[in-house]
């Protein structure tokens, strides 16, 4: 994170309230490593980056360690040059990043993982429209299983979604009910897709963009 951008990270993270998500957008490449994520909590929590201290959970999902404010929830994606952190207070955040890109077994692999009824939405669609319709659903998925705090080993059939033109709809999650959860449809720009899910009521989403260090 450059010096330049500090003090309007640290200005937002101050004013973070209960009611919000913050979603920070950034330039990332492997070498960074958690470098990124540790920087933009460490504003949260008023902290040196050196400071934060994260640990990894039993499905590979990042925590701040104990000692740190425990009402913090937070959670990053990455792909192809771009990352997103999602962070709020009293909440675990999901949040996935796809680079729009052709794939040409999308309705293989969603006749084999998905639910019947996504590989069915799936199939009714023309082929054009399917890489980007698998890449949602796909997303939408990923964010909400981060948000249970589980991979994609726990079942990619047993949540399904459905994509209408103005929302995303989380219809089915095994073992849990539905209507506590959130899904949002996150639109970054025409060559991303990404999707932020969390169990609770309905917050308010602010986006902020950050630059990246090399």
């Amino acid at each position: 994170m450059t010096a330049a951008h500090a003090p309007t990270l640290a200005n937002v993270a101050e004013h973070l309230r209960d009611d919000e998500i913050h979603v920070w957008r950034l330039d990332y490449r492997p070498a960074h490593g958690r470098a990124p994520l540790r920087a933009v909590l460490a504003a949260y929590l008023g902290i040196a980056a050196e400071q934060v201290t994260l640990t990894d959970g039993e499905h590979g999902r990042p925590a701040l360690a104990a000692g740190h404010d425990p009402s913090l929830g937070f959670n990053w994606s990455h792909s192809d040059g771009q990352a997103l952190i999602a962070i709020g207070r009293h909440l675990a955040p999901g949040i996935d990043l796809e680079r729009l890109r052709p794939r040409a077994r999308a309705l293989e692999i969603a006749e084999r993982y998905f639910s019947a009824d996504e590989a069915a939405a799936l199939a009714a669609l023309p082929a054009a429209q399917r890489s980007a319709a698998f890449l949602e659903l796909w997303t939408a998925k990923e964010a909400v299983l981060k948000a249970l705090g589980r991979g994609i080993a726990f079942g990619l059939n047993r949540l399904s979604i459905a994509s209408a033109a103005d929302r995303l709809q989380l219809q089915r999650l095994e073992g849990d009910d539905v209507g506590a959860w959130q899904l949002q449809r996150l639109d970054i720009d025409s060559s991303l897709v990404a999707a932020l899910a969390w169990r609770g009521d309905e917050r308010r989403i602010r986006f902020g963009a950050l630059a990246s260090g090399d």
